[in-house]
C-alpha cells in the first residue's frame, strides 16, 4: 500500500485560518461508511445522528501554551516548543534555530522570569531543555506562552480558548484534539437530554501526529508514542454501552486511538494507561469504535489513513473531493465529518 494512495488535491484557500464565531456553526459532512452516501449538514445537526444509549467518547486533554518566544544572551531570537515533560524541570523541546541551540546554550524568556539551558541534543534533533523559574510552571506558561498552532495556520489567534475544547481539563497536549472544537456546552447538554452518554479519555497529543509520512510504503512509517489513559468510570460506561447495544462514537482520532489501544481482546474495557504508537490504516479491524466525528485531514497523513481504514479509502477520498467541490473549510479550525 503506497502513501500516495491517500493523496488528494487541496486548494490552499480552503485551509481554515481562523475559527468561526459560533463553534457548532461549522458545516458537517455525514458519510455512510457502508454505502458512501454523503449528506451536507451543520454541526449542530449532529444530535439528529445520535441515538439514546449511544456514547460519545471525548479526549479531555488541554493544550499547553507551549510555544515560547525568547532570545539568547547575545540577542538572537529563539523559538522553543514544549513537547514532553521529562520531570525535574526538564522538557523535550523543538528549538528554532536548532543550530544555535547546542548543549549548554541558554535562552531567556520575557524579562528573565523564565530561562532555559539545553542539556541534551537527541538523534531526532529535539532538545532536552532544563528550565529555571520561580513558582508554578503552568502559571508561568500562561503568562509567557502562546498556543502551538499548526504550521498551516498563519493568522494570529485572538482568543486562546478557541484552541481548547469546552470540556478540556487535563493539561498536557502540544496540539488540540480538534474534532471536539465544534462542541458547545449547550449542544452537549441537548445531547445528554436525548439520552446519549458521554465518557472521557485522555491522550496528550504530540506534534508527531502532524508529521508527514515520508515513507513510500505505508507500512514503513513508524508512529511516535503518546500517553493515553482511561479511568474506571469511563471503562464502566463503555462496557455498559456495549452490553445494551449502543454505539461507541469517538470524537476525534485521538479518542479512537486511545480506545483501540486500551480495549481488551474480548472487547471489554478497564481502567488503564499506556504509551501507544498504534498506527491504523486500511486492513485494520476496529475492536471498539462504531462511529467517528472528525475534521478533514492533510493529504497522505496518518489521519487520512485512519479514517480510510474505518470508512473505506474510496468512500473517504470521494468525500474529500466532494468537500473540495463544496468549499468546506479544512483542518484544525475547519468543518467536520461524521462517519457511521
Amino acid at each position: 500500500m503506497k502513501t500516495h494512495d491517500f493523496w488528494y488535491d487541496l486548494p490552499e484557500k480552503l485551509i481554515a485560518q481562523t475559527p468561526l464565531e459560533r463553534r457548532d456553526g461549522s458545516r458537517l459532512m455525514v458519510l455512510n461508511r457502508e454505502t458512501g452516501q454523503i449528506q451536507h449538514k451543520h454541526f449542530y445537526d449532529i444530535i439528529d445522528y445520535l441515538n439514546p444509549g449511544d456514547c460519545l467518547v471525548m479526549n479531555d486533554s488541554r493544550v499547553l501554551p507551549a510555544r515560547l518566544l525568547g532570545h539568547r544572551p547575545t540577542g538572537g531570537a529563539v523559538e522553543v516548543l514544549l513537547l514532553r515533560d521529562l520531570g525535574d524541570k526538564r522538557w523535550e523541546c523543538l528549538c528554532k534555530p536548532g543550530r544555535k541551540m547546542q548543549v549548554g546554550s541558554e535562552v531567556i524568556f520575557g524579562d528573565g522570569e523564565l530561562t532555559g539551558v539545553v542539556r541534551e541534543v537527541r538523534e531526532d534533533g529535539n532538545r532536552v531543555v532544563e528550565f529555571r523559574y520561580e513558582g508554578i510552571f503552568l502559571e508561568v506558561l500562561e503568562r509567557l506562552g502562546k498556543m502551538p498552532l499548526p504550521p498551516y495556520i498563519k493568522e494570529e489567534l485572538q482568543d486562546q480558548e478557541r484552541y481548547q475544547t469546552v470540556y478540556s481539563r487535563e493539561v498536557g497536549s502540544a496540539a488540540a484534539p480538534t474534532a471536539g472544537l465544534h462542541f458547545t456546552q449547550e449542544l452537549l447538554e441537548k445531547i445528554r437530554e436525548k439520552g446519549v452518554n458521554e465518557a472521557f479519555v485522555t491522550l496528550h497529543v504530540g506534534l508527531g501526529t502532524f508529521r508527514p509520512v515520508k515513507a513510500e510504503e505505508v507500512t514503513d512509517h513508524h508512529m511516535h508514542s503518546e500517553l493515553c489513559m482511561m479511568n474506571a468510570e469511563t471503562a464502566s460506561i463503555l462496557n455498559e454501552t456495549k452490553r445494551n447495544g449502543g454505539r461507541i462514537i469517538c470524537v476525534g482520532t485521538t479518542s479512537c486511538r486511545t480506545l483501540e489501544s486500551l480495549v481488551n481482546d474480548d472487547g471489554t474495557f478497564e481502567a488503564k494507561s499506556k504509551w501507544t504508537d498504534i498506527f491504523i490504516y486500511p486492513g485494520y479491524t476496529f475492536k471498539a469504535m462504531d462511529g467517528l466525528i472528525t475534521n478533514f485531514h492533510l493529504p497522505e497523513s496518518t489521519l487520512v489513513m485512519l479514517v480510510s481504514a474505518f470508512a473505506g479509502r474510496e468512500h473517504v477520498l470521494n468525500a474529500y473531493a466532494e468537500a473540495v467541490k463544496e468549499k468546506y473549510r479544512f483542518f484544525s479550525f475547519g468543518d467536520a465529518m461524521f462517519l457511521a
